[in-house]
């Protein structure tokens, strides 16, 4: 077995032979598949796949990211490896494992995300540190149907998708120029919002645009009221496999009309009609919490090439930290909390 880096979309012949391995995976994603390399919304970060191959075919992609010095293959909330059911799995992992260390060769820090399902002991042994990152991921298993579902969801859930159709607003996937155009007004309002704390980099309009075009493993749903888009919601998707929950917006003052719960039904209604098996909400707060299924772990794998590993050094102190905030009475963490600068609101 070998491996193969791509930094392009591949040849016709690689597609067709990379196609045909995600009919082997079980909960194939995006991000395993050729699209991953049509994303627009890397402008200036150089993104490639390593594939294994071996018998004349792909048995496990791994795809990331050069970030300065940091590789990233996934983030908490999307691993971006996958390999085969019926291959030899610890051959497979090695082989991607060699692939990203020649890939990764200048790279400070190496990341790789994954699902317990796949532990990447081959990586272990190349020197990278596992840590189960804390929360998860809430997983619907969407052959369960649409129905099954709803009726798992939380009471008060229910209870405001019912009152969200009620009180009029209306959710389907953005189909013009108009739809599109609303729904990054709101993005854009909402990356201002004083409410919450707006991580990564502001989009353009043209890379707005360009991605809702990519039908093939991507929908942007829209929630209307009185004609207006309030809120968003961007899903990916592999066809046969798995869901995923990428973004959402909304304005401020039609929160209360709870459009971001309707939102998020009507992309579950819609996997289910298109065979999607599985759909990962991409976190685990008490919003997502509530609409049922099973809080999967994402497992972080890391190389630290840095001197003395400072940044496993700066994790350790960090969590020794917050071990000892947390045994501290409410009232002294709230104040050490908020003289950090880290007071929630």
């Amino acid at each position: 077995m070998d491996f193969k880096i791509l930094r392009e979309f591949p040849s016709p012949d690689l597609e067709r032979q990379w196609r045909d391995y995600l009919s082997r995976v079980e909960f194939p994603s995006h991000y395993d598949a050729p699209e991953f390399f049509l994303e627009p919304v890397w402008p200036g970060k150089q993104c490639f796949a390593v594939l294994a191959l071996g018998n004349n075919r792909i048995s496990g992609v791994l795809t990331g990211l050069h970030v300065g010095k940091h590789v990233m293959c996934g983030m908490s909330s999307r691993p971006q490896i996958s390999v085969e059911r019926q291959g030899d799995t610890e051959a497979i992992l090695e082989t991607l494992a060699q692939g990203l260390l020649v890939e990764a060769a200048s790279a400070e820090l190496v990341s790789v995300y994954t699902w317990p399902s796949l532990r990447l002991l081959p990586f272990s042994a190349h020197g990278f540190q596992c840590h189960e990152l804390p929360g998860g991921n809430v997983v619907l298993d969407l052959t369960l149907g649409a129905d099954a579902l709803f009726k798992q969801f939380t009471k008060d859930r229910r209870r405001n998708i019912r009152f969200a159709e009620k009180n009029g607003v209306e959710v389907s996937e953005a189909a013009t120029a108009q739809d599109v155009a609303g729904a990054y007004t709101v993005y854009c309002a909402w990356r201002e919002t004083g409410r919450k704390t707006v991580r990564g980099d502001k989009l353009s309009f043209e890379v707005f645009e360009k991605a809702s075009r990519l039908k093939a493993n991507r929908r942007l749903f829209v929630a209307r009221v009185s004609g207006k888009v309030v809120a968003i919601n961007v899903f990916r998707f592999c066809p046969g496999g798995l869901f995923e929950s990428s973004s959402n917006s909304s304005l401020d003052e039609f929160i209360h009309l709870k459009p971001n719960d309707l939102l998020q039904w009507r992309g579950i209604e819609w996997a289910c009609n298109h065979g999607l098996r599985r759909h990962s909400l991409g976190g685990s707060h008490q919003f997502l919490l509530r609409f049922g299924g099973t809080v999967v772990p994402v497992l972080h794998y890391r190389l630290d090439r840095t001197w003395l590993r400072r940044h496993d050094l700066r994790d350790k102190v960090q969590e020794v930290s917050l071990r000892i905030v947390r045994k501290l009475p409410p009232w002294v963490e709230k104040g050490l909390r908020k003289l950090a600068g880290k007071e929630e609101a």
